[in-house]
């Protein structure tokens, strides 16, 4: 937007305003942020889920998707945010970092869990109440990973009730 009477335009970012002019590359150099683009992967794992149950041809799409870590994600993106979101996880304690990870590898257990019952329908296991379940289970944890990001690791999220991920994943192998 050209704010009236002046030549130079202003930009907000979802982290931030930046003054008049300056340079998005800067700002990423002077404060590196995580970034969002990493739960892009989950999101595809979600959307596959969520198909499955109407398309069991979905399922190889599943069995297909891997998952990555925050670092071998941006030491292989393309992105020019790429650099920053590595330098902000860098800069988080071991205590967050750990909880973060942690966080990720139960959304790989709950697709690898969902992809496995989707898969072995022979037990005359409901696949609309796996996907619902693991749907709703997957998106409450994206939504955590999400709140972490955006915060930029300031939220503790192995304060973020674990517990409940594992209740959710029992529900799942119960049904």
């Amino acid at each position: 937007m050209i704010a009236p009477g002046s030549e130079q335009a202003t930009t907000a970012s979802a982290t931030g305003v930046r003054a008049k002019g300056e340079d998005a590359g800067a700002d990423m150099a002077k404060h590196p942020r995580l970034s969002t683009d990493y739960l892009n992967r989950y999101a595809e794992a979600l959307m596959l889920i969520d198909l499955a149950a109407d398309d069991p041809g979905v399922v190889q799409d599943l069995r297909s998707w891997r998952s990555l870590s925050y670092r071998e994600h941006f030491e292989t993106s393309p992105l020019r945010i790429a650099a920053s979101a590595l330098e902000a996880y860098d800069r988080l304690s071991p205590e967050r970092q750990a909880g973060f990870e942690s966080l990720c590898l139960a959304m790989n257990r709950l697709v690898t869990t969902a992809t496995a019952l989707l898969a072995d329908r022979t037990d005359g296991l409901d696949a609309v109440a796996i996907v619902e379940v693991a749907g709703d289970a997957l998106r409450r944890q994206i939504a955590r990973a999400t709140e972490f990001i955006n915060a930029n690791g300031a939220v503790d999220i192995v304060a973020i009730e674990m517990h409940e991920l594992q209740a959710e994943v029992d529900a799942l192998l119960r049904r």
